[in-house]
């Protein structure tokens, strides 16, 4: 097969395709021809260096695809050679085939496409395992998402919605705010125009969010705190301006705060096959009556995969971007 390579870790140019083995199948596996592979920041990261694959994961890029099962393993049962699915990997999408833990996928509605199908597993995944269970979100609570114009963002905006969470995220540009508010967000922030917090204590009469995801870290972390209601929660899942915040204690004490956070693809396979199936219960059928629908940005062939990294970088993005591998019929 072929599939895109880090020939070394650096810019975009970096990826090369190369000629490879098909993955062997285990036993508890699916073997997928891929025709479309999500990108996520995480492939940038890896890309420089910056975050290496769990031990025993594929060292090829992407994180999640959408495909036909062209082969399962003795102990898969529900797969069968011919399904469509899309399907949440630790490594591997950046190629033309990936063989997955069969319970790591989910079936892809009908009125889906490859592009928009690929565009699905880590988002919702993500969204679910950090505001669903982590944070314990409940109905009629407010959330501030920072970068509600990205993948989880415009994800999450939609998930929450269906729930009645009031939703304010942070962007960085008005086409990004448009973006937001069309999805159901109830307030879009230009982060680099306005004080965040300061429009949160009005949005809020003074009271603050329950929750707040951060994918900035770094010198947002106090001011998230003082965004926090009242046993607010703060949840983080990435740390673009840095990992190392210096925090404000007091703020946890008076509050009674709750600080936590998740990397989805360090989580055990039976952890994710968990969440996996929590999601196909809960948000699959709201992704199959079209309540919940990708947000594509642009997609583009696996052999221009720089240019779509160069376009996460600039962070003009608005939702998700996907390579093509394969051009086959959905």
């Amino acid at each position: 097969m072929t599939a895109l390579v880090c020939t070394r870790f650096g810019a975009p140019d970096v990826l090369a395709p190369t000629l490879l083995p098909v993955p062997e199948l285990k036993p508890h596996e699916v073997l997928i021809r891929v025709e479309a592979s999500g990108v996520n920041r995480a492939d940038i990261l890896q890309r420089q260096g910056k975050y290496p694959p769990p031990e025993g994961a594929s060292d090829i890029l992407g994180l999640e695809v959408a495909g036909s099962v062209v082969a399962v393993g003795a102990e898969t049962k529900r797969w069968k050679g011919g399904d469509k699915i899309c399907a949440l990997l630790a490594g591997g999408g950046y190629a033309e085939y990936v063989a997955v833990d069969a319970a790591h996928c989910l079936p892809i509605p009908p009125h889906l496409s490859w592009i928009e199908a690929a565009a699905l597993p880590e988002a919702i995944v993500t969204v679910y395992a950090l505001l669903y269970e982590e944070a314990g979100l409940r109905d009629g609570e407010t959330v501030l998402i920072h970068g509600g114009a990205g993948g989880i963002g415009t994800t999450a905006i939609q998930m929450l919605k269906t729930r009645g969470v009031r939703v304010f995220v942070t962007v960085r540009s008005p086409e990004k705010a448009a973006a937001c508010l069309a999805l159901g967000a109830e307030a879009a922030i230009l982060s680099h125009q306005e004080d965040f917090v300061a429009r949160v204590n009005d949005l809020t009469a003074g009271e603050g969010v329950n929750v707040v995801l951060d994918n900035s870290g770094g010198d947002y972390l106090n001011r998230n705190l003082a965004c926090l209601a009242p046993r607010g929660r703060h949840i983080s899942l990435a740390t673009m301006r840095g990992k190392e915040a210096l925090i404000d204690l007091r703020l946890v004490m008076q509050k009674r705060l709750m600080l936590t956070g998740s990397t989805l693809r360090a989580c055990r396979a039976a952890e994710k096959a968990r969440l996996i199936a929590a999601v196909e219960a809960e948000v699959w059928p709201l992704v199959a009556t079209g309540k919940i629908k990708p947000v594509i940005d642009q997609s583009f062939d696996i052999k221009n995969a720089a240019a779509a990294h160069k376009r996460m970088e600039s962070s003009a993005h608005i939702g998700k971007m996907v390579l093509i591998v394969s051009l086959s019929e959905a």
